[in-house]
């Protein structure tokens, strides 16, 4: 394919990649006034916020194989065209069990985008330092997209009302479905694995009964119904992993996963670091964008703006991490990285008084910056572990790693937030936006020392995030340092192992198929 092309086709996958994450968190600011406007409950704001990425993460591999068998293009500008149909009608939702309802459909349009744009990075470029450079862009992207989500509603609800939110999806949508057939790349491969019906509905069922149990449990305490849940999920859950172990070409390759065999043990560590990496941004951001309005007090568009760093942060070490892995052991790169993202959390743990904010600020941008060499080079390893015509299904499993990280960080931190905020208030309000509401309707001493007791509640649970947090990322960071393999010198273990598309030439990144 012409160059000229090429970056063109490039820069019109961004905008799905962009839009995609930016949906995951676009509603963490646009979260108070959609739920006082729609009377959603604690335990429906948590829906809402988490809905759409759970469903990318269910469906985003099979979408992957999908989009192996009947077209990588084919997938992409369908799913965009749903997506801007879908996004139209949330906009427009009448209540919140209709919102919930469109942003699962949502996950699953999206699930349709995210392997297929970086499945076509594989076919748009053949050479590979280009094809890493681009990866590092589509990991900019990504992830940038996901951290100024907050900001682009920050501006949109400063102006207009909460369903602008999803309506600024729609004409990036629209172009990617005109300007594809001419710019896209299709691909479709006869050697695909073939879809799994069972599987597929076997990772939903694993899934959802878990993190429904997780949010019911902390809502409203010890219930036999969400402990039942969560062993039901945890049963499907082992019935999904046997099932694709026995197959010849599972939707989720869990072979790959066998730290028994040293060249898997890299690839294990990445998407495990993923999905927890993920756990600790999500749950961290989602506190630190409300703390910003319900406990600082600052506007939409203020937080949005105070919250911009963050995404700074991400593009700045996706961008770098390539130039980095050339003076430095990929995992020796990711690990910095992740020690350094701790850091960033365990500042958020201090933030209180008069030094809040730079603390929190400064908090969210050291750790987002120390996730980017994770998210651009790890991207690149799990690329590596298939051949070309499965490129779909191994970026779906990258996908699935990213936005299942992010949807338990929001249930999970979220809901570990939320319990000890009602441990602190004594069930004086369901959560800070509700003590926000009640206090414009009682009188000014009592509203005062209600929103007093919220907000010292709240910043505790923000706290026990930053906390949780760093604990995460400096596991994950021993993790990464300690599955690395050890591969003696001379050996011809190295001339086997396929390259990664960005990394240097090291033994540590061999990858067993």
């Amino acid at each position: 394919m012409r160059p000229t092309r090429a970056r063109l086709g490039l820069a019109l996958l961004m905008l799905p990649t962009l839009i995609v994450a930016m949906d995951l968190t676009a509603l963490l600011l646009a979260l108070p006034e959609l739920s006082a406007d729609l009377g959603a409950t604690g335990v429906q704001q948590l829906w809402i916020s988490d809905g759409y990425g759970l469903v990318v993460a269910g469906l985003v591999i099979t979408m992957g194989t999908l989009g192996d068998r009947i077209g990588r293009r084919r997938l992409l500008t369908g799913g965009a065209a749903a997506f801007a149909v879908l996004s139209v009608a949330a906009a427009f939702a009448t209540g919140p069990l209709m919102l919930i309802v469109v942003r699962a459909l949502l996950g699953a349009a999206g699930a349709t985008l995210a392997p297929s744009t970086l499945a076509l990075i594989t076919n748009l470029f053949r050479d590979d330092r280009e094809r890493g450079r681009a990866i590092a862009v589509w990991a900019t992207c990504q992830f940038t997209g996901g951290a100024l989500g907050p900001v682009l509603a920050g501006f949109l609800l400063q102006h207009f009302w909460w369903g602008s939110v999803f309506l600024a999806a729609v004409p990036a949508m629209v172009l990617l479905v005109l300007a594809g057939p001419a710019l896209l790349p299709e691909y479709r491969s006869d050697r695909a694995a073939r879809l799994d019906p069972v599987g597929v509905a076997l990772s939903l069922a694993a899934v959802l009964p878990m993190v429904y149990g997780v949010k019911q449990l902390a809502a409203g305490g010890a219930s036999a119904v969400p402990a039942l849940l969560l062993v039901a999920g945890a049963v499907l859950g082992g019935l999904f992993v046997r099932r694709q172990l026995r197959q010849d070409a599972p939707l989720l390759d869990l072979r790959l996963l066998d730290v028994r065999r040293a060249g898997n043990r890299p690839f294990t560590a990445v998407l495990v670091s993923l999905v927890l990496a993920g756990v600790a941004m999500a749950g961290t951001g989602l506190e630190v964008t409300q703390y910003l309005q319900g406990v600082l007090g600052h506007s939409p568009f203020a937080s949005a703006v105070l919250f911009a760093p963050m995404g700074l942060g991400v593009a700045a070490g996706t961008m770098t991490a390539p130039a980095l892995a050339r003076r430095l052991k990929p995992t020796t790169a990711i690990a910095g990285g992740l020690a350094v993202s701790a850091a960033g959390a365990l500042l958020t743990a201090f933030a209180d008084g008069p030094g809040a904010l730079p603390l929190v600020i400064t908090g969210v941008t050291v750790l987002a910056l120390g996730t980017g060499p994770l998210f651009a080079l790890g991207t690149g390893l799990v690329l590596a572990s298939v051949p070309p015509e499965r490129a779909g299904s191994a970026a779906s499993m990258s996908e699935t790693g990213n936005y299942l990280g992010g949807s338990l960080g929001f249930a999970l931190l979220g809901t570990l937030a939320a319990t000890v905020y009602r441990d602190h208030v004594h069930g004086g309000s369901d959560s800070l936006a509700a003590a926000l509401a009640t206090a414009a309707r009682l009188p000014t001493d009592r509203g005062a020392a209600l929103l007093h007791d919220a907000r010292e509640a709240f910043t505790a649970g923000l706290h026990v995030t930053g906390l949780v947090a760093a604990a995460l990322l400096a596991g994950l960071a021993v993790l990464t340092v300690a599955m690395r393999p050890r591969v003696p010198a001379g050996t011809a273990a190295t001339a086997a192992r396929p390259e990664v598309p960005g990394l240097p030439d090291v033994p540590e990144y061999q990858v067993s198929r």
